[in-house]
């Protein structure tokens, strides 16, 4: 997959959409000039006109010349893609579990919008979606499964528009923490919830106290203004004061750490705290943990559930279309969906799903036991368990 990254990569950088549509609307606002300047005095129409042929050939050229540069890296992809999967048989639906729930699949589509920010798709998905709905025949287990994902994710239409605002809420904060370096949201929201992060033994409201003071402390919004050190340490001891206080019985040891670092002020580079001081990457680190806690909060995974399905599906794709060839050739048959096709020893070794979305046993059972809709409850009540395992050790 790595030879599809890198064609995808230089897709993005030398046939951008952007370049193309800013053109576009440059020539549209040249016509809209024109129109509009002809409307004010007919009588200049002429002249308009004519001083307008040369720009708008001029303009027509500038597009054409940025969609010949699209279809080309286009080209280029397609030809990548084929040269993959070339020859490579698409999966049949006979085991297909969701064909049949569109819902669900909608759901999902819509959900992953909504957490991705883009809030007019989502609107205007889930609104057609739920003009035409979609007459199944469902079993009685999958529609205990439906409503179980309906009452996790919340994607009804009477609490969807409750939902967008949430995640509304989560981009504001992300924007203004990664672009504006403004934690002031981020500590407010963190300050609110401060009794359920607790329960969760979150780090993040000590978190967000410790990037404040490490940021005022390297100058804040004066950053590289040396004659201004005295004053924006000063301003880090404050804060230190003012806040640090109730955070002494968990992170005692944290906090000596950033006031020791006041010694080693002249040259913090070389000192045994640089790795605080010193984080280029503690911006996003803590913009990732507050995502993950924001979704948390609200009874979600930190990634969107598509993108996991997606993702590992893209993975065990190829081993699984093998292993439905050999069993074609072999005339056996994938007797139900509640099973894999392979042992689990098997499909670990041969499928690189990663750690982070892989589903760990729960018993030693024989691999071909069938499962049922309680697996997934209970292996997230068993996932919960070792964090708060790991969190206390």
């Amino acid at each position: 997959m790595e030879s599809l990254l890198e064609e995808h990569e230089k897709l993005s950088k030398k046939a951008p959409l952007s370049k193309g549509l800013q053109d576009v609307q440059q020539t549209i606002d040249m016509l809209i000039k024109a129109r509009n300047s002809i409307s004010d005095n007919p009588a200049s129409a002429p002249i308009t006109l004519a001083k307008l042929q040369n720009p708008v050939k001029a303009s027509f050229d500038v597009i054409k010349s940025d969609l010949g540069e699209i279809y080309k890296g286009l080209g280029l992809w397609s030809k990548a893609l084929d040269k993959k999967f070339k020859g490579k048989p698409l999966p049949t639906t006979d085991y297909d579990a969701l064909s049949s729930q569109p819902s669900l699949i909608n759901r999902a589509i819509g959900m992953h919008l909504l957490r991705e920010g883009q809030f007019s798709v989502a609107s205007a998905f889930l609104t057609e979606a739920s003009s035409k709905p979609v007459q199944t025949s469902v079993s009685s287990n999958n529609t205990r499964s439906e409503h179980l994902v309906a009452a996790g994710v919340g994607m009804d239409t009477s609490n969807s528009e409750g939902l967008r605002k949430q995640f509304a809420e989560m981009y504001y904060i992300l924007d203004e923490m990664r672009n504006k370096k403004n934690l002031l949201p981020a500590t407010t929201w963190a300050r609110v919830n401060s009794t359920s992060l607790e329960a969760r033994g979150s780090n993040l409201e000590f978190e967000l106290g410790m990037l404040q003071f490490v940021w005022l402390f390297t100058g804040g919004p004066c950053a590289g203004d040396h004659s201004n050190s005295a004053v924006c340490q000063q301003a880090a001891l404050t804060y230190a004061r003012k806040q640090f206080g109730s955070f002494q019985g968990r992170y005692l040891r944290e906090i000596q750490q950033l006031i020791g670092a006041m010694a080693f002020c002249p040259n913090l580079i070389e000192s045994p705290y640089r790795h605080i001081f010193h984080n280029d990457e503690a911006w996003e680190n803590l913009a990732m943990s507050f995502t993950r806690e924001f979704c948390s909060l609200l009874g979600l995974s930190a990634d969107s559930p598509l993108y996991i399905a997606s993702t590992a599906g893209a993975i065990a794709l190829p081993t699984l279309l093998k292993l439905q060839t050999i069993m074609k050739e072999k005339r056996t048959e994938w007797t139900t969906q509640h099973e894999l096709p392979v042992s689990r020893d098997t499909a670990t070794a041969s499928i690189p799903i990663p750690f982070d979305i892989r589903m760990p046993s729960l018993e030693g059972t024989d691999d071909r036991s069938q499962s049922s809709n309680d697996d997934a409850l209970r292996s997230r009540d068993c996932a919960r368990v070792i964090v708060e395992v790991e969190q206390k050790q």
